[in-house]
């Protein structure tokens, strides 16, 4: 059996990236899309972008899913700037996750060694437990956590993905300094 670039494409969860207004309403219209459609989305990370009133959003969704059909959808709503399926560029993705676990005298140097180990720091200690905080590709999370089964995990709490092109290419197109962001002012979108 060989292992193609194109077969490895087909397997590889779609990365979707998004830049939109910053506004009530905007997650709950963009979900809906993708539930109309039937997809599931694995992760979700929205945070505040290089410009004010502008959220970028990543999502992953499953690499059976036709992600084309649905960013195209969601290009028509009001709220989107731009979006786009980077899922075969040339990207940089990392996670962030912490894991809140109990301690004992005797295995807290344990943990603290497979932290060190995986780069990851230690954000809490207290009697009985310890939270720990790792970034990294998923892969290395998922091996981050796998190791620490072994141990008591209290809680975990993953960010999903985030993703950025490589090199100087932007991932959304320069908008102009004077555009607001406000295209419709006092016209809901929804």
């Amino acid at each position: 059996m060989t292992n193609s670039s194109d077969e490895i494409r087909k397997i590889r969860p779609h990365t979707i990236i998004a830049l939109v207004e910053d506004r009530p309403g905007v997650l709950n219209r963009i979900a809906s899309k993708w539930r109309q459609r039937g997809f599931n989305i694995e992760s979700l990370a929205v945070g505040h972008s290089e410009k004010p009133g502008l959220s970028r959003m990543t999502f992953v969704v499953g690499s059976d899913a036709n992600a084309e059909q649905v960013v195209r959808q969601l290009d028509k709503l009001v709220d989107i700037v731009d979006i786009r399926d980077i899922s075969h560029e040339d990207i940089v993705t990392r996670e962030m996750a912490m894991i809140k676990l109990r301690s004992t005298k005797e295995t807290r140097s344990q943990l603290i060694d497979i932290a060190e180990l995986f780069g990851a720091n230690v954000l809490d200690v207290s009697p009985d437990s310890l939270i720990l905080e790792a970034t990294g590709d998923e892969g290395k999370i998922d091996s981050f956590v796998t190791l620490l089964r072994d141990y008591e995990i209290i809680e975990l709490v993953r960010t999903g993905r985030v993703a950025m092109i490589r090199g100087a290419d932007v991932s959304h197109p320069e908008l102009p300094a004077e555009e607001q962001y406000d295209r419709y002012p006092g016209v809901h979108t929804w």
